[in-house]
Order: structure tokens, then sequence, then C-alpha cells
């Protein structure tokens, strides 16, 4: 049986008929998840902003819940592309450890501005969370968040085999990074809905910054 994700993605690319219906269905999902919230993102509401028949929606995904989580994990793992993306273009080599782990930082701020749809939708999942259908949260986490963790986790411990850090758990160093650096922005800017002027953005990511060597740098970094 297709996992809801796959439901998504393998869609013929016909010019028309019920492949551009079905199409369009899955961008209406998504519009009026990022608008509305899971609970208010009805089949019924779908076809409306889709412009189809309210029974079209249920003729292309009988499980409309399945339709959402579909869309959510398919949004998640194009983030998590993004950063694995970020993590592998940075750090790669290394001249100023700050400075680097800085610009590391600010990339992977880029997703707030290039997904912002994702984000919206996040905002309403974290505000929702005790309603979602069972392991809802976790497929997300998997898609997503943790994916990008583990790309990130592989890079530090790549810097740290060359003495420039010290990790022992890189999934855990991964994590920190996350926790200290761009989370410090997405948290205040929530999740970019009111973004930050760049001098703030600038100050927190570095302070940050000073944070993980603080707890990772080799000693004579400290």
């Amino acid at each position: 049986m297709a996992t809801p994700r796959a439901t998504i993605e393998r869609v013929p690319a016909g010019p028309a008929g019920p492949d551009r219906e079905r199409r369009a269905v899955v961008r209406a999902a998504r519009t009026v998840l990022a608008r509305e919230g899971w609970r208010r993102c009805t089949a019924e509401a779908t076809a409306a902003e889709a412009g189809v028949a309210p029974d079209a929606v249920g003729r292309h995904f009988p499980d409309h819940e399945q339709l959402l989580l579909g869309v959510l994990l398919d949004s998640s793992a194009s983030v998590a592309a993004c950063l694995t993306a970020v993590a592998e273009s940075h750090l790669a080599e290394t001249g100023d450890l700050r400075e680097d782990l800085i610009g590391l930082g600010r990339a992977w701020l880029a997703p707030l501005e290039a997904f912002r749809e994702h984000f919206a939708i996040v905002r309403h999942i974290s505000a929702e969370v005790t309603t979602l259908p069972a392991g809802a949260v976790d497929k997300w986490q998997a898609t997503g968040p943790r994916q990008a963790r583990r790309a990130l986790a592989r890079r530090l411990e790549q810097v740290a085999g060359r003495g420039l850090l010290e990790i022992t758990d890189a999934d855990q160093a991964a994590e920190r990074f996350i926790l200290l650096v761009p989370s410090s922005v997405v948290q205040r800017s929530f999740h970019g809905a009111l973004p930050l002027g760049r001098h703030e953005e600038d100050a927190l990511i570095a302070d940050g910054v000073d944070d993980f060597i603080r707890l990772y740098g080799p000693p004579a970094s400290r």
C-alpha cells in the first residue's frame, strides 16, 4: 500500500483531465492547511479552494486525513532537502570556525523565506498538536526535522575529525546547534511570521554560536 507521500507524489504529468484535477486538489489542500490549520482544512474547504465539485476531493482522496498528512510530509521533506544541502555546502573547509558557524546559522534560516507556506502549516500544527491523528507528529518529525539534523550531525562530525570541535555525540551536538543558533531566530520571529531586523538576527546568531563553541570548541577556543 502506498504511503501518503507517495500517493501525492506519483501523479502522472498529463496535461488535463483527472490528473490535473488531482494536482489542483493537492495544491488547494496545502493552501488551506497553511491558512486554516488541520481541523479547518476540510474536504469542503479544499474543494472550494481548488474550484472543483465537492465530491472531487473524495474521488481522488477518500481519506482526507491521509491527504493532509501527505501534504505535511511532502512539505517537510522539501524543507529537509534544502537544509541537507545547506549542511553539505558549509564547513567542508574551515578558516575561522566562529565565522563559518555563523554563516551556517544564517544559511539554516533560508527556508523561513523560501518555504513560507510550510512554516504557516507548522505554526498551525504546533497549536493543534494534541488533536492530530495518532502518529502524525512522529512521521512529520522523522520526514523533516530529524532528516535535517542527521545531515548537520554528519557535517559537525567531520569538523570534529579535523580537531576543530570536541564532539562525542554528533546528533546531540547538531540538536544543540539548532537550538542555540537558528532556533533563537525561528522562535522569536514565530517561524518567520514576524521577521526580525538583520541586526537582531545577526546578534542572536552570533550569541548562539558563541554558546555552541563554549560547549563544543576545543579548549583553546573556550
